[in-house]
């Protein structure tokens, strides 16, 4: 092992928790609002070319999902797009007193809700966590 200052010793449950860098923090938060733009982007997608626009909706939230995991490395770069997706649409599914929705009670809006919940715990399912590293981890050492 290196002699960082950072070195890690015993198991990886057992280490403090650190704060993430500023960057780190930005990056999520740069991903949550792009979770809410292609929660309001597929909702009005979904719904105006159904079929071919709700795989077109599900798909870039898959993406976006997905892809921020990857730029990140961690599973929270997927769950900060799907946290603020699933909360654009939350808020967007509520009637206003005056009546108005944006979804209405389709097959389509169903399947997109249920579906961008089963992609967004698909994509942070997927993305990686937290691994130890180092020779000392390795089974039969």
């Amino acid at each position: 092992m290196s002699g960082t200052s950072r070195e890690r010793h015993g198991p990886l449950l057992a280490q403090p928790l650190h704060r993430p860098s500023a960057g780190r923090i930005a990056a999520y938060a740069g991903l949550l609002v792009l979770g809410v733009v292609a929660a309001l982007a597929g909702a009005l997608v979904q719904s105006g070319w159904f079929p071919g626009g709700l795989l077109l909706a599900l798909a870039g939230a898959a993406g976006l999902f997905l892809g921020g995991a990857r730029a990140t490395g961690t599973r929270g770069g997927a769950v900060a797009p799907a946290a603020g997706w699933v909360v654009a649409v939350m808020l967007l599914t509520a009637s206003r007193p005056e009546g108005d929705f944006l979804f209405g009670a389709g097959i389509g809006s169903y399947l997109f809700l249920l579906g961008g919940m089963a992609a967004a715990v698909i994509c942070a399912t997927l993305g990686p966590g937290r691994q130890p590293d180092g020779d000392t981890v390795r089974l039969g050492k």
